[in-house]
């Protein structure tokens, strides 16, 4: 587990490392980018999960079930936000339905930690976990990158969970028609780094429309470009932070 500069949480854990791109939000994956910097430090958990191809890391498929990281969030008692697999997708076809149990498990002892899961799966997550229980201290969510990924939240919201979430990044076009009923947060936010794609500004206020029509909490978290932190996280003049009631 480490502490993470993503503004919407305060941890991330990693059971699982390594994924297959799926779409065009993964084009430019920061975890590809991170999993090759991290072979080449040598460490062993990524070692074989990318290759390079056009001058850029890119994800091979294969995957690493980190069996020793299930126990590690047992072991910090400060209560943590915490964004379980930044460097894949518990979802993931490759991830056996048992150990999503086993990571099941260990957020189930932990209840002093809430966990943020991330996926472009949302299909086998509401599959698997219609037989696991649902844990109040867990939150479940998908991503959708442009109108062509709604469907996506259609299946989120198939999934028995105390919140369901949408991460709108990164954005890559318009997403006027996202129903966002029974979703209760909502992140929105830019491509960043080499290559980076742009991000109209009528895309952002679309989606906070729409968390206002359906009170789903609204969360900016950046605009993205080359230099993300020149770009800065500011919208119509102000900082939007909203997080889910459940932890208001």
């Amino acid at each position: 587990m480490a502490e993470t500069s993503i503004e919407w949480t305060d941890a991330t854990w990693n059971p699982v490392a390594g994924c297959t791109i799926l779409s065009p939000g993964c084009t430019n994956c920061y975890a590809m980018r991170m999993a090759a910097r991290l072979e080449a430090m040598g460490t062993e958990k990524y070692r074989g999960l990318t290759r390079k191809t056009g001058g850029r890391a890119k994800w091979t498929g294969k995957l690493f079930l980190d069996h020793k990281a299930l126990e590690t969030p047992k072991s910090w008692s400060k209560p943590r936000q915490i964004f379980v697999n930044s460097m894949s997708d518990l979802f993931h076809s490759d991830v056996p339905a048992s150990f999503v149990a086993e990571v099941w498990a260990t957020m189930a002892a932990t209840p002093q930690h809430t966990y943020q899961i991330l996926t472009k799966r949302p299909d086998r997550m509401a599959e698997i976990t219609s037989r696991l229980p649902v844990l109040r201290n867990v939150w479940l969510g998908t991503s959708v990158e442009s109108a062509d990924y709604l469907g996506r939240i259609d299946e989120l919201r198939e999934v028995r969970a105390a919140v369901r979430f949408i991460s709108f990044e990164p954005l890559l076009g318009s997403v006027a028609d996202a129903n966002l009923k029974n979703i209760h947060w909502s992140i929105v936010g830019g491509e960043s780094g080499p290559g980076a794609r742009p991000m109209d500004a009528e895309w952002v206020s679309e989606i906070r429309r729409a968390c206002r029509r359906h009170k789903s909490a609204f969360f900016f978290k950046q605009w993205g470009g080359n230099n993300k932190k020149a770009a800065g996280r500011m919208l119509n003049g102000r900082t939007y932070d909203e997080m889910p009631l459940a932890i208001a």
